[in-house]
């Protein structure tokens, strides 16, 4: 989500699929569509029939190369140096959309005087404390911020000074900002060498075509040539749009990936246009909504920060002060936090008792699974509730997951087969090999069927935003039963468990609203009562609001997530039901968060005086005759703002912001090429090499990520560069035959035998230089673990020279493991425990491994 965020202020999909129909140029970097989101490639296909430009570059060659006009293969891990080689291109050639760039981002804001980039510190930014490797980014501010900052909010928005990984939306909001001089100093001839342009230009000056295809592994042509079409499908009369999944998010620079091509986007004039933007492209079903309402440790719904022991967030009072600012639309934190408490603890919450915030959990640090498994291992996690998840198959170092299993005291299962994580305690390698004994292992397993899709009412926020709801068809069968059915009633019983308690820890379970109706022979929660309660109401009446502006900080609203407020607008409308979606934009077909939204930031569609940039991309313009803007979609800006209304120096909220500023979730109502304020590895992107990788940097003597998390003990070890008993690069990625870590399709006959067998994909070349021919047993080793598949010997993989070494990739799908029908190698067995800083997302697309003829010894 930072990726995004960081730079535009939201983490979400900036577009919408049926949007890439409009795309003059396509470029796929990141992500097999073709087969991991074929109904999105669909529209990718059809620009390219109407004369689109495709291009897919990844280590692979697959079924979205095939289709595409372009295929470049690059190293896995180089997308940073690629995609800096095109902002290098852009920039040194005057390619970048002047206009836009000028008046929508903060290319003209003066950065601090003591700030250092990596040019001056050879891959390190000012900052760089070694011994805690972190970042203190005073020096990364807008010039005259920091003496306005005390040194408690400096902690607050500089993600260096915490061990957390809040979404980045949540940290650049930070409330320096609202003592900071406004608006802050800029030189809009972009030509003062403190200006972000001039730092962007410099930062990139090194990323030439030579040293991309050194890097790479391409050739200077084939950058080239992406460069030429990229540029020349971008500006006023055309727009160019970067598809992306998992291939930019698993890395320990994973954030920084995604924003480059933000900030290639932003210098191109491609965000908030249509057939432009970034669409990034989410894994499975409900994945974003996963995000947004959360599952995630650290976050609150809508992107609120979850309070934390690390910052000064002890009161209701210390925590808006600390994460609202003054400027921009986070200024409404308080009435979306306030509402939220509402929702939760009903009349119990008060103005007097902090809306009972107390009752709220501080996190304490990193709580994400990589510290949880060793915390389980080291016995320090008593139960795991795993509900559609199967950390056995799916989680990094699966190994050392499936032995932090066996030291739980218990562990409550919800799926629709036994899936590995069930059955590690009889049917693991590790128990097989003699490392576990299923008499000594004192784990009690609860098994608990649960309904698949079709036998539950609910929702799912897809890829772009887009919320749509399914009606269950069948009841499900025995005892199996919904999650909603699991959770609503689990928190019934722990009401009734605790109701007598006198303990404070307690006085969240005595107040929490649990008022949902049941209905059906099972008793199943009345989904669209949660629907209400997630869209918000007023307190007096429980008359639902129309949207999230209707949300008050007095204690008079509750709203359980206000970015999807609005989605039950009155009583009988639930928006998540609407199917009138035959024109494009479709904004009668389901519901897309916030407001109904299909492309985010469309203010930037115009020019500063609000007339479209071109009459071929037209998309969102002011209307002067009803003084409003208009156009194809919601627009994401005040909808009375004029154009020419002028930023008030004193003003709060948007009325900071001037009626150009088309950013309104940023501070300063603009994108941010550079980023003052919420990354933890620095302001810019820059190359880094893998934690685990076959070269050198060749850009600087700074190898890896400095702030990477890591992990580096209990047999956590890591390759180092050189290392010639792993000689080989190994990435991970999916299949269209299988879903996730296996447990909803390698135990059905008709998926399991569209791919039978688990395998590791390996060149014609290094097939021949190990003696190894098409179906035989390898086996894969790293430091942590081995896994043994069939070999694939294909084309589709090539040998490339690299800082004059040749190196051999390989790919290893990660869906297989044990059980089931088809069966196969766990891949993750392979990976290390090791993050990018950010977010905490694992480093399995780009590490080192071994490969060798025959099957493991057993």
């Amino acid at each position: 989500m930072p990726g995004l965020g960081a730079r535009l202020g939201r983490g979400g999909a900036t577009t919408f699929e049926q949007d890439l129909e409009h795309s003059d140029c396509i470029v796929v970097m990141g992500s097999n569509m073709a087969e991991n989101h074929p109904v999105a490639f669909r529209f990718a296909l059809a620009a390219r029939e109407r004369g689109a430009r495709l291009i897919h570059i990844d280590p692979r060659f697959s079924r979205t190369s095939a289709l595409a006009d372009t295929y470049v293969r690059i190293r896995s891990g180089t997308d940073i140096a690629f995609l800096g080689g095109l902002i290098n291109y852009v920039i040194q050639n005057d390619l970048y959309f002047a206009d836009y760039v000028r008046h929508y981002t903060n290319a003209a804001t003066l950065i601090d005087e003591g700030f250092q980039d990596t040019e001056d510190l050879d891959g390190l930014f000012s900052g760089y404390d070694p011994d805690s490797r972190q970042y203190d980014i005073a020096s990364w501010q807008y010039a005259g911020a920091r003496g306005e900052r005390s040194s408690q909010e400096h902690a607050q928005s500089g993600a260096g000074h915490t061990n957390e990984s809040p979404d980045t939306a949540q940290q650049q909001r930070g409330a320096g900002f609202a003592k900071e001089p406004w608006p802050p100093p800029r030189d809009e001839t972009l030509q003062d060498p403190r200006c972000v342009f001039q730092l962007v230009k410099r930062h990139f000056v090194r990323y030439t075509p030579e040293v991309i295809a050194e890097i790479c592994g391409c050739t200077v042509e084939e950058f080239l040539d992406v460069a030429r079409a990229l540029t020349e499908n971008s500006g006023p009369e055309r727009t160019a749009a970067f598809c992306y999944a998992m291939g930019w998010t698993q890395h320990t620079v994973g954030v920084q990936m995604i924003g480059t091509a933000a900030l290639l986007q932003l210098l191109l004039g491609n965000i908030g246009r249509p057939g432009g933007g970034i669409l990034a492209l989410r894994g499975h079903a409900t994945i974003q909504g996963s995000t947004d309402i959360p599952t995630l440790y650290n976050l609150l719904p809508g992107y609120l920060p979850h309070p934390s022991t690390e910052q000064p967030h002890a009161t209701l009072a210390d925590y808006l002060r600390v994460q609202t600012p003054r400027t921009g639309w986070w200024h409404h934190t308080p009435a979306y936090m306030v509402s939220l408490l509402k929702a939760w603890y009903g009349d119990a919450a008060t103005a007097d008792n902090d809306y009972l915030y107390e009752c709220i959990p501080k996190t304490t640090g990193d709580l994400s699974i990589m510290p949880m498994v060793q915390a389980m291992k080291d016995g320090k996690i008593a139960g795991l509730f795993c509900l559609g998840q199967n950390p056995a198959v799916g989680a990094q170092d699966a190994h050392l997951v499936r032995l932090g299993l066996a030291n739980l005291d218990w562990l409550v299962l919800r799926d629709v087969f036994e899936i590995e994580t069930a059955a590690f305690w009889h049917n693991s390698p590790e128990v097989k090999r003699g490392e576990l004994d299923p008499a000594t292992i004192k784990t009690e397993i609860f098994m608990m069927p649960a309904a698949v899709c079709a036998e539950k009412n609910g929702t799912f926020t897809n890829t772009m935003r887009l919320v749509q709801w399914h009606d269950k068809a069948v009841d499900p069968p025995g005892d199996a039963r919904s999650e909603s059915w699991f959770i609503s009633h689990l928190g019934r019983r722990l009401k009734e468990l605790y109701k007598d308690s006198i303990a404070p820890r307690d006085r969240g379970f005595q107040a929490l609203t649990w008022d949902y109706r049941t209905e059906g022979a099972h008793q199943e929660p009345v989904i669209e009562d949660v629907v209400k309660e997630v869209n918000g109401w007023t307190v007096a009446d429980r008359k639902l609001v129309g949207g999230f502006a209707d949300l008050k900080d007095d204690g008079s609203t509750a709203c359980g997530c206000w970015i999807y407020s609005g989605i039950y607008p009155e009583e009988g409308r639930n928006r998540a039901r609407d199917r009138q979606g035959d024109d494009w934009v479709s904004l009668g077909w389901g519901f897309a968060w916030p407001a109904n939204r299909r492309i985010l930031y469309n203010r930037a569609s115009a020019d500063p005086s609000g007339k479209p940039w071109s009459e071929r991309k037209r998309y969102v313009w002011w209307d002067e005759e009803q003084k409003r803007w208009t156009g194809y979609d919601v627009p994401d800006f005040p909808v009375a703002k004029a154009p020419d209304t002028p930023l008030d120096p004193d003003g709060v909220g948007v009325d900071a912001h001037a009626g150009s500023d088309p950013f309104i979730m940023m501070v300063d109502g603009r994108g941010w090429l550079f980023v003052p304020t919420g990354l933890k590895d620095g302001p810019l992107p820059t190359h880094y090499e893998p934690i685990e990788s076959p070269v050198e940097n060749r850009l600087y003597g700074q190898q890896t990520n400095p702030v990477a998390k890591t992990w580096p003990r209990r047999g956590n070890r890591y390759i180092p560069r050189g290392d010639e008993d792993f000689p080989y690069v190994i990435t991970t990625y999916r299949l269209t035959e299988h879903h996730t870590a296996g447990g909803m399709s390698r135990f059905l006959p008709w998926l399991a035998e569209l791919q039978p067998q688990g395998f590791v994909e390996i060149s014609t070349e290094l097939a021949g230089e190990l003696g190894i021919a098409n179906g035989d047993w390898v086996t894969v080793s790293t430091p942590r673990y081995q896994a043994e598949s069939r070999a694939l010997v294909t084309d589709r993989l090539k040998p490339m020279r690299v800082r004059r070494r040749l190196v051999h990739q390989v790919g290893m799908p990660w869906h297989f493991g044990y059980q089931g029908l088809a069966t196969g190698g766990i891949a993750n067995n392979l990976t290390a425990l090791v993050a990018d800083p950010n977010v905490s997302i694992h480093e399995s697309k780009a590490f080192m491994c071994n490969v060798t003829k025959g099957r493991l010894r057993r």
